[in-house]
C-alpha cells in the first residue's frame, strides 16, 4: 500500500500541548466525530477549553473521501481519551455517529457505515505510524476505553454510554488485517 499523504492543518494551540518522546506512544485510539463534516470537527476542535489555552482533539482526521489531515503533531500529547492521552495517537473519522443528539436515549444507533477510502486511508496512516513509532504496539475503539454511563439527556432516570465510537458498523476485521496492531477491548 503506498504511503499516504497527510496534509498539515495543526490547530492554533497544538504547541501549547505537552510535547512527549515517540517511544512513550504505544496504543492508536480509533474515534468516530459524531459530528456532519470535517469543517464542523475543525470547529469543534478549535474550541479552548482548558486553562492551557488548548482544547479537545485527536492527531489525525480521516474525512469520508479518504483525506487525512493531520492536527497535532505525534509529538504532542492531544486530548482525545481521558486517562490515554499522555501514550495514545487519537485518529478520527468523520462519521455522524448520533449526532445531534448524542445523549438521547432515543438517538444510540450508530447507522453511518464508514467509507473504503476511510478504511484503506487509515490502513495505511496505521502502517506508516508502525513504521514512523516503533513502540506502538495496540489499538482500541474510544468505546472500549471510556464506558462511563450518563444520564440520558431526554430522560435523567436512563442511563447512556458517553462514547460509543468508532461504534458496530466499523469494520474492525479489515483494519486489523491489514496492521501489525493487537486489539485491547
Amino acid at each position: 500500500m503506498p504511503a499516504p499523504t497527510i496534509h498539515a492543518r495543526h490547530l492554533p494551540y497544538a504547541e501549547l500541548l505537552a510535547a512527549r518522546a515517540p517511544d512513550a506512544i504505544d496504543t492508536v485510539v480509533i474515534h468516530c466525530t459524531e459530528l456532519p463534516d470535517l469543517a464542523t470537527a475543525r470547529e469543534y476542535g478549535e474550541r479552548v477549553l482548558y486553562e492551557s489555552g488548548t482544547g479537545n482533539s485527536g492527531h489525525y482526521y480521516i474525512d469520508r473521501d479518504g483525506r487525512i489531515e493531520e492536527y497535532v503533531p505525534p509529538a504532542r500529547s492531544a486530548h482525545h481519551t481521558r486517562g490515554w492521552n499522555a501514550r495514545s495517537i487519537g485518529i478520527e473519522l468523520v462519521n455522524t455517529g448520533r449526532f445531534p443528539d448524542w445523549l438521547d436515549s432515543r438517538r444510540q444507533a450508530m447507522d453511518e457505515p464508514y467509507t473504503d477510502a476511510q478504511i484503506a486511508a487509515l490502513t495505511a496512516l496505521l502502517q506508516r505510524l508502525c513504521k514512523e513509532i516503533p513502540s506502538l504496539a495496540q489499538i482500541a475503539g474510544h468505546e472500549d476505553l471510556d464506558r462511563d454511563e450518563v444520564e440520558a439527556s431526554d430522560d435523567p432516570a436512563l442511563k447512556v454510554r458517553r462514547k460509543r465510537d468508532p461504534g458496530p458498523l466499523f469494520p474492525w476485521r479489515a483494519v486489523l488485517d491489514g496492521v501489525t496492531l493487537r486489539r485491547i477491548a
